[in-house]
């Protein structure tokens, strides 16, 4: 038999062993696009579950991703074994120790953020719209995944810190308990009365309804001197999850009915006094 012969024997007895295998591979196709169409039904009934039960919702929405994840892995498996392939998928399972340590060992780090997500699901230091501060980064959470938390900052930059980041470095919830304190400073001439700035103040934060009262009193006090006034500090809480206004908007409000309210009263808001001086004239002698 030629080489000709025996490469077209070879071929063709490996189309006809691939022709006897198509059955088995439809069948291990059709097991696993099963399992995954499954997976994601699974995954939509468990979110919607849990987030109906707990106010959660970033720990739901784990919990859904890591049983889809489960579900598609038992597919692959009995896919496996439907296409002919189980002793392939046994000798995996098998070796699932080894493997595991070997994987883990060269993918630590997604390993490790992987792990970070479960404990950061459950020990619950932020929830969905959390604003969050770690490693230098501020904004608001927008999602828990299995390996990175998305962020939005304020300037509008989307960030996908790795869960183990926020395992490790300090974390600071500025909305926890859905309060956040907010402060700004005036300054006021030295000639008013404290007592009758601070009454002045008072009245224009009482006024306003977009600041939290109910949570802790708004403070007025000694801030610092200045050059030509001594500052005023006003601070004030807002309530992050159900106020009327933004943040920044309500701060520049305040500030503006606050400069107009002493304004009225006759109270002054000088800015820094510089005293220019004519430099002295150089005698200079004639040699």
């Amino acid at each position: 038999m030629t080489t000709t012969e025996k490469l077209q024997a070879s071929f063709s007895e490996y189309y006809e062993s691939l022709i006897a295998k198509v059955p088995e591979l439809v069948e291990g196709a059709l097991v696993l696009i099963l399992f995954m169409l499954l997976a994601a039904v699974v995954r939509r009934i468990t979110s919607k579950r849990l987030e109906s039960r707990t106010e959660d919702v970033l720990r739901a929405r784990f919990i859904a991703r890591v049983v889809r994840t489960a579900i598609i892995l038992l597919g692959l498996t009995l896919a496996m074994k439907a296409a002919g392939y189980g002793e392939i998928a046994a000798g995996l399972m098998a070796g699932a120790g080894v493997s595991a340590f070997v994987i883990g060992f060269a993918l630590k780090d997604i390993g490790e953020n992987f792990l970070a997500g479960f404990l950061l699901s459950f020990s619950r230091p932020f929830r969905v719209n959390d604003i969050i501060e770690v490693d230098g980064f501020k904004g608001k959470v927008k999602a828990l995944n299995l390996r990175n938390t998305h962020i939005k900052t304020f300037d509008g930059k989307d960030i996908f810190m790795p869960n183990a980041t926020l395992i490790k470095n300090p974390l600071q919830n500025y909305t926890l308990d859905g309060y956040l304190r907010q402060e700004f400073t005036i300054g006021v001439d030295y000639s008013t009365d404290f007592a009758k700035a601070r009454e002045v103040l008072q009245e224009v934060i009482d006024q306003n309804h977009a600041i939290a009262k109910n949570h802790a009193a708004s403070s007025i006090s000694y801030a610092s001197l200045g050059a030509s006034s001594y500052n005023i500090k006003i601070q004030y809480w807002q309530d992050m999850f159900d106020s009327p206004v933004a943040g920044s908007v309500l701060k520049t409000s305040l500030v503006e009915e606050c400069l107009a309210a002493l304004a009225d009263n006759d109270i002054g808001t000088p800015g820094d006094i510089i005293e220019l001086r004519p430099l002295p004239k150089i005698v200079t002698s004639d040699a």
